[in-house]
């Protein structure tokens, strides 16, 4: 019976080949994309779940007079670790850990530059379930310039040689050597802990750093017991700092855990989250799931429809089948066969369609995806009983419906009462529209967010600036190098800082006497030189720029945004103005020798849009170093002015590679995850309308079917083709209305809940509501119409022949 079965299916599949294609495309595009998101969901949400021990992150909520709002950072105090290990039996172990850095480091004379190297505690491999494959992972980071390598780094630096015991020299400093002390297996693509090499927390930080409160500068993780209720613990910590720090400064933190799985996508509102890899929103992940639950549900629904349209043509083998014998249960059965029979066909060509698009999706998300289905076959297990299940749900409607034919009217010629069940089909295809005019609003409102954060005036030029890592160079070199590099027609400019623009700027204390009083506050801050304000063409609102000739300016010239300046304005006099402030004794809180202020610039966006202006003051100080050196060309000269930078740079700098980057990529990697989502959410839209216009071309069929006799008669009685096309296409309006009425609202709400996440946005606009109304009613026609056509146009002969 099964076999028989089988060949009816068979045979009705090629019978029907223009039906069956329209059908398998449909389901096999639906699980495709359904395969592919939650290939990228589950990766998403494995990361980090590799680890055995209860794990969690030590953040800090700060919240000191001057910030705008609270902000949460993924930064803690050097003393935390141990005195929480020492104070709460609730904690089992703590490891800490700190960006390094790049080491350049020498062997035999081969030199190697390790761009992410990390200080760590010696607990480390305690706690983390990463695999050592050579030294042991009790000592490994226990002694004083120790240093563990990746696999990759390892075969980088000593080839095939084994590298433990080997010393590597600095290249900088000839005078400090590390010891591998370990080989680890590379890190999981699915961690957030990514790294070249470890190194001794003790070669850096001595003894008296545990007396280092109100530092916060490295990242804690803490190794709880297996039941140990979070909360609880969390309550407690407010007396901890007390115990350790004045009122005064406790009082501006709060300590809160998070679980070593939720670091990855679970950190958006986390700012100095500097360890962090691949960082992405887990509402984005899902909000893929949803979406790619929606567009399988569309093609499951399209399925149905084209199902039910092409059921009068088996009407006949129906009647024939239930006088011959057959109940309505073994019909049932067959039918449910035949849909999950097309489900497993349309699986098959999921697959192929996955393995073409898969590289595609890790390019662009920069992510490992792999579908597994020879290395771990429960997930083809998985795959085919998916695909059974979406079959016999797709196929539970088609077959009562078609199991219910009554043969005795069939046999004589009756028509069919099929009219009764189209409001189903209908409903079907509002549902389906709904969904995809949502996905529409949704995606044009994603783009035009990311493209106003793209094209927003930040406060400060970024195009053309070549950024040079300037790291632990001699200070003394950096002005012959700027001097030189201005003497060059294609360069027009030169600066350098602490940090980059479009990072979280650190923060510290700071000092400002008033006229009424002194104000201790907190603020990010920036180490520049004097020409950097310009460069970056910043507007000073308030008093004047650096001067570069003026040397006594070094560490006692403070110029301030317009966000600090209405903070200390706060509490001055109700006529104070910015001019006011310039002048004023300013500077950091450590010291007791202040400077002033000399100006104030425009507010600047000098971190994403996702997050609001801080408080900022930017100080000239040549003699504390700087990290990254910043230079303006000349668009038109670009290949000319790197060239000459690298010249210049090799003669002051021979000993370190010449590496750069533009600005502006940088500010394009800020939006990365933005990015992804309007990319993603884009191509779902489309493959959702289109397995929606599948929809209606079966709705049309199955309408334009029933009603061929009425158009031949129509015909016959004079109605034009016009008429014939306006007369099937309205009906097919209806529903696509009924589904901009009901999309609406629900677009509405989601686009304003989603645009919340941004610090600055772009408003809810209704003229993009009608252009998405207006593309789907335009879709639905262009569709319809090609069924509408074709009746129209037919023959009514042939169709009133059998009158």
């Amino acid at each position: 019976m099964l076999k028989n079965y089988f060949k009816i299916a068979w045979r009705n599949l090629l019978r029907n080949k223009l039906y069956s294609f329209v059908n398998i495309s449909g389901l096999s595009i639906g699980m495709a994309v359904c395969i592919l998101i939650m290939l990228f969901v589950n990766f998403e949400r494995d990361f980090d779940g590799f680890h055995s021990k209860n794990i969690y992150r030590l953040n800090e909520v700060q919240n000191w007079e001057g910030m705008v709002a609270p902000q949460k950072v993924a930064l803690s105090m050097y003393p935390m670790g141990p005195t929480l290990l020492e104070t709460f039996p609730e904690i089992k172990n703590f490891t800490r850990l700190s960006l390094a850095g790049e080491l350049k480091v020498k062997d035999e004379n081969k030199e190697t530059i390790l761009s992410k190297t990390v200080w760590a505690d010696s607990s480390f491999f305690q706690l983390f379930d990463f695999k050592l494959i050579e030294g042991n992972p009790e000592t490994a980071l226990k002694d004083p310039f120790s240093i563990v390598l990746t696999q990759e780094s390892a075969a980088k630096i000593f080839g095939n040689n084994p590298a433990l015991g080997e010393l590597l020299t600095l290249t900088d400093q000839d005078t400090i050597s590390y010891n591998v002390t370990g080989v680890m297996e590379d890190f999981p693509k699915n961690s957030h802990l990514q790294f070249d090499a470890l190194s001794s927390f003790n070669s850096y930080v001595g003894p008296q750093a545990i007396e280092n409160w109100g530092g916060n500068w490295l990242t804690t993780y803490l190794e709880l017991g297996e039941d140990v209720n979070t909360e609880e613990l969390e309550k407690k910590f407010p007396d901890y700092l007390l115990s350790h720090m004045e009122e005064s400064e406790a009082n501006g933190y709060e300590l809160f855990l998070q679980p070593i799985s939720d670091v990855h996508s679970g950190s958006s509102d986390i700012t100095h989250d500097y360890i962090n890899f691949q960082k992405f929103d887990k509402a984005y992940t899902s909000i893929f799931f949803y979406i790619a639950i929606l567009v399988m549900g569309i093609a499951a629904l399209n399925f149905v429809n084209l199902s039910t349209a092409k059921s009068i043509n088996r009407a006949m083998e129906i009647g024939v089948r239930k006088v011959s014998g057959a109940t309505k249960s073994n019909l049932y059965l067959q039918f449910i066969g035949e849909s999950v029979f097309i489900s497993l066909i349309a699986m098959f060509f999921a697959l192929v369609l996955v393995g073409f698009f898969l590289p595609s999706l890790n390019q662009f998300s920069q992510r490992s995806l792999v579908l597994p289905i020879l290395s771990e076959p429960l997930t083809l297990i998985y795959i085919f009983s998916g695909a059974v299940l979406i079959g016999i749900l797709s196929g539970l409607y088609p077959a009562l419906y078609l199991s219910g034919f009554r043969p005795a009217g069939i046999l004589k010629g009756a028509d069919l009462k099929i009219g009764k069940n189209s409001g189903f089909r209908t409903t079907l295809v509002v549902v389906q529209f709904s969904a995809a005019i949502f996905l529409i609003i949704s995606t044009i409102f994603a783009s035009r967010q990311l493209s106003y954060m793209q094209e927003k005036d930040l406060g400060f030029a970024y195009d053309q600036i070549v950024t040079i890592p300037f790291g632990n160079q001699p200070i003394e070199k950096y002005e012959p190098f700027k001097q030189q590099l201005l003497s060059n027609t294609s360069v027009q400019s030169v600066s350098a800082s602490g940090q980059r623009l479009g990072n979280n700027l650190h923060q510290t204390s700071m000092i400002f006497e008033g006229k009424e009083d002194t104000r201790e506050l907190s603020t990010s801050h920036l180490v520049v030189d004097p020409d950097f304000v310009s460069l970056y063409q910043m507007e000073v609102v308030a008093g004047r720029n650096f001067t570069p000739e003026n040397k006594a300016e070094s560490g006692k010239g403070f110029i301030i945004n317009e966000s600090l300046a209405k903070e200390l304005l706060s509490a001055e006099s109700e006529n104070a103005t910015l001019e006011s402030l310039i002048g004023k004794p300013f500077g950091f809180g450590w010291t007791d020798s202040l400077g002033q202020i000399v100006g104030v610039v425009r507010d600047f966006n000098f971190n994403s849009l996702h997050h609001k202006i801080e408080t900022l003051f930017m100080v000239r100080e040549e003699n504390w170093g700087y990290a990254e050196i910043s230079v303006k060309i000349n668009g038109p000269q670009a290949q000319e002015a790197i060239a000459a930078i690298e010249t210049v740079w090799n003669q002051h700098f021979p000993e370190r590679e010449f590496e750069y980057s533009f600005l502006n990529t940088h500010f394009e990697e800020l939006y990365r995850a933005d990015r992804t989502v309007n990319y993603i959410v884009g191509l779902l839209t489309i493959l959702s309308i289109l397995i929606s216009c599948l929809g209606l071309f079966g709705l049309a069929s199955f309408a334009t079917e029933q009603r061929v006799k009425e158009i031949g008669i129509r015909k016959v009685l004079g109605a034009s083709v016009t008429k014939v096309v306006m007369l099937l296409s309205k009906d097919f309006v209806k529903p696509v209305f009924w589904a901009i009425i009901l999309a609406v609202p629900v677009s509405w709400f989601a686009v304003n809940q989603w645009l919340e996440d941004y610090a600055y946005r772009i408003n809810f606009e209704w003229w993009i509501v009608g252009i998405a109304g207006g593309l789907a009613l335009l879709l639905a026609l262009l569709t319809v119409s090609f069924q509408s056509i074709k009746a129209a146009i037919a023959n009514p002969v042939k169709s009133l022949k059998s009158e």
